[in-house]
């Protein structure tokens, strides 16, 4: 019963907004916080190199303060913000999506939980071609002698 709730697109998209409203109020009142997101669903740019990479757990908590409070935003449905990691403070900016947020943390308390099931979603554009179609047209085409000057003789 909780997965016809948690895959439901209007959950999903209330619980989206409901992040984004969340974070927006937070940026508005200059409050600090942490997220814990999937990290599979993190993008990093520049790429974050692979003995800091491996360093993450699955959730991975990211506490937004000082320079990386001040350099998030939401864009296109991502929080983005810059960060610095392991022990050289290597500079990336972070891309998180708002529906890969799990939690949302202030002074170590959760003060929202997102239970929306967060799938990515990958579109390839297809055309189907309907060879009635394709006929149909080439005959439309030939019963107008008008088009016979168009074909090769």
């Amino acid at each position: 019963m909780l997965d016809n709730v948690i895959n439901d697109l209007k959950f999903v998209s209330l619980m989206q907004k409901h992040i984004e409203e969340l974070l927006i109020h937070f940026f508005e009142k200059e409050q600090n916080y942490g997220i814990l997101c999937k990290i599979e669903d993190v993008s990093f740019n520049p790429m974050l190199p692979e003995s800091i990479n491996t360093e993450f757990r699955p959730l991975t908590l990211f506490f937004l303060a000082g320079y990386t409070f001040e350099t998030a935003h939401i864009q296109d449905d991502f929080l983005i913000f810059e960060a610095g990691f392991g022990p050289e403070n290597f500079g990336s900016v972070v891309s998180v999506p708002l529906l890969s947020i799990m939690q949302i943390i202030i002074d170590e308390t959760p003060v929202f939980i997102n239970l929306a099931s967060y799938k990515k979603e990958k579109t390839t554009p297809t055309k189907a071609v309907n060879k009635n179609g394709v006929k149909n047209s080439m005959d439309s085409f030939l019963s107008n002698p008008e088009n016979s000057k168009f074909l090769k003789k």
